[in-house]
């Protein structure tokens, strides 16, 4: 079994120029349209409630935010630290859009030359499974990250669908995985998932 066993904030950057060193070169991207319930799913996945904050105002945070994460598999006693990077919310239409510009192009450089991430994790609302905005990014990913980096598609809120609206969602998207934070469904898939991953890397490095 694997678990979070401890997780704390670090710091915040407001640019991809002032983001911290990562020594352990484990680095886990979350990023999502404005509203997703990215916050909640980092609390979920860390079971640490306040870790990261949920805004009531969707696309406010404009900070990657930085936490550092210690894996551990409770059969080996194995640890893995590595750092959770929460991405500012994409797309919100409330962002003036001078500022909206500057802060996709910071997010875009990050993406595209940040070395140090490992996974990118992109988490898409389950009742809206095909905006533009998330084909986009989608499409962007795959064309911009290493052989040596991975994609997880998941999507959000799966408590909203009803069991047809669930199974049609896996039908389209038969590698994605499936959460309901409030719920705490999925979350340890999730975990397994992340964990698996940065574990196979450190043992190829």
């Amino acid at each position: 079994m694997i678990d979070i066993v401890d997780a704390k904030f670090v710091t915040s950057a407001p640019t991809v120029k002032e983001v911290p060193d990562s020594d352990e070169q484990n680095e886990v991207v979350f990023m999502a349209r404005s509203n997703v319930g990215k916050s909640s799913l980092l609390n979920a996945l860390t079971n640490h409630k306040g870790l990261a904050k949920v805004s009531a105002t969707p696309g406010k945070t404009k900070l990657i935010n930085y936490f550092d994460v210690t894996f551990m598999d409770r059969d080996t006693n194995e640890k893995i630290v590595a750092k959770f990077v929460d991405l500012p919310g994409f797309g919100y239409a409330k962002v003036a859009k001078s500022m909206k510009s500057d802060w996709e192009k910071n997010l875009t450089d990050y993406i595209s030359k940040r070395k140090n991430i490992k996974v990118f994790i992109h988490l898409i609302d389950s009742r809206h499974p095909n905006l533009d905005i998330d084909v986009d990014v989608s499409n962007f990913l795959f064309s911009n990250v290493s052989e040596e980096q991975y994609i997880v598609q998941i999507f959000t809120k799966i408590d909203k669908l009803n069991q047809k609206e669930q199974n049609a969602l896996r039908r389209e998207f038969p590698n994605a995985l499936m959460v309901s934070s409030s719920k705490k469904r999925g979350i340890n898939k999730i975990v397994d998932l992340v964990y698996k991953i940065l574990n196979e890397s450190s043992n190829d490095n």
